[in-house]
């Protein structure tokens, strides 16, 4: 069984923009400003100079058990930077690039990031209508221009969703932004988090829009280049801009280093990649996901077990990226991603082996 998952209090509104002006608005990659961890965050909070071991013998059974999960394709267990397990179980080699499915969400949610601490956006408290007015279709309802960069981070921007069932008819629609933007609102924005892939495209157009350069390039200059990443293009829509939210395509191994300079709190080799503000702004807990029930940030979910805090990027089928700075610890799942993979299913055994296995592997070193 796994551990009862502990919760925090979600910030009041007045004190959430506090938060933020405070540690978000202001930071550029020059100068941070002072900011103060939440309880989360101190848990999560990398142990310089911890043992980078792990109990071998944990360690092997938690491959074994992993190759007996036959939606997996690849699996990359390291601490501190350090690569324990590297297994491509049954799919191609762990430096090709796969289909990492959402987790291009909490990629653009990065980008969002990296725009703000280049002051690119104002913040996150910037609304629809000042980021990009251009992009709002003249016939949406009046509350869209008040969306704002925030509630299209925490997937709250209350518009019907487009994903599930109506994904399929908003990818065959002539202007994807658009479709999306017409949504009607089944929530009022910020009320509640509704996955939606549309909510995070127009997240992807509003970054593009503002800094008047496709999603791609920034992609590569904020984030490849930094890590030593291969980002190649993928999907676009039929106005041409890249896809936020679905179909990037990166390498497991690529993936641990995007996870690994999370991990360190923005830093890649000493090189600042992300504000140390944005960090911490993202791994505070906004909003619940109405489906696995953890508590969800800026373009991550969550969790903790074992008495152990974790964040973790998800993608359809099973493509999972799990960072638990307190352990140093960085794992890398890719699997099948034809097939689903539910919280009660495939992604539920991914997390019970990570809380049963991997975790306590590296606590017993």
């Amino acid at each position: 069984m796994l551990g009862a998952m502990k919760t925090l209090p979600y910030p009041s509104r007045p004190s959430r923009r506090a938060l933020l002006s405070a540690t978000v608005a202001s930071a550029t990659l020059g100068a941070l400003p002072p900011f103060v961890p939440s309880a989360r965050a101190q848990d999560m909070a990398q142990a310089p100079g911890a043992d980078a071991a792990f109990d071998a013998a944990r360690l092997g059974r938690a491959v074994d058990r992993a190759a007996r999960l036959d939606q997996i394709r690849g699996l990359i267990i390291g601490r501190h930077g350090r690569i324990a397990v590297a297994e491509a179980i049954r799919g191609p080699a762990l430096d090709r690039p796969v289909n990492v499915k959402s987790v291009s969400k909490t990629i653009v949610a990065s980008l969002a990031g990296a725009a703000i601490d280049r002051g690119v956006l104002r913040g996150v408290d910037m609304t629809l209508a000042e980021a990009a007015p251009g992009l709002i279709p003249r016939d949406a309802d009046p509350r869209v221009r008040a969306i704002t960069i925030a509630q299209l981070l925490t997937l709250q921007a209350g518009l019907e969703p487009t994903s599930g069932p109506l994904y399929g008819r908003w990818i065959e629609s002539p202007n994807w932004i658009a479709y999306a933007l017409r949504r009607p609102f089944v929530a009022e924005p910020g009320e509640r988090m509704i996955y939606s892939t549309g909510t995070t495209h127009v997240l992807g157009a509003v970054i593009a829009r503002a800094a008047g350069r496709d999603l791609l390039s920034l992609a590569r200059d904020w984030l490849g280049e930094p890590l030593g990443i291969r980002l190649a293009g993928w999907t676009r829509d039929p106005q041409g801009f890249y896809m936020g939210g679905n179909n990037m395509l990166l390498s497991p191994r690529d993936l641990f280093r995007f996870g690994e300079m999370w991990r360190a709190g923005g830093l890649w080799n000493g090189q600042r990649v992300l504000s140390a503000a944005w960090a911490e702004a993202s791994w505070t807990p906004r909003t619940r996901s109405p489906f696995s029930g953890d508590e969800y940030g800026y373009g991550w979910f969550l969790a903790e077990e074992g008495g152990r805090s974790f964040a973790y990027a998800r993608g359809y089928g099973g493509q999972m990226l799990y960072v638990v700075p307190s352990l140093g610890l960085t794992v890398v799942v890719t699997s099948d991603p034809n097939r689903p993979a539910r919280s009660d299913g495939h992604v539920g055994d991914l997390k019970a082996l990570l809380a049963e296995e991997i975790i306590p592997a590296a606590e017993n070193a």
